[in-house]
């Protein structure tokens, strides 16, 4: 399992990668990420550096 830390605003998040489902713009610079069997995480950054965090772990 991968797990990814992702940065948030409220706290951070250690998220498993293979439950990442989708990337979408947020407000104020922020990435919606969304969960399989869950709900979408808030998290800093734009879709492209969320996205490179992901792929390189």
């Amino acid at each position: 399992m991968k797990f990814i830390s992702l940065k948030s605003r409220g706290g951070d998040y250690l998220v498993v990668a293979a439950n990442i489902a989708w990337l979408r713009t947020g407000e104020n610079g922020q990435t919606n990420v969304g969960m399989v069997g869950g709900s979408p995480l808030l998290v800093t950054g734009t879709i492209e550096e969320v996205a490179e965090m992901i792929r390189t772990g």
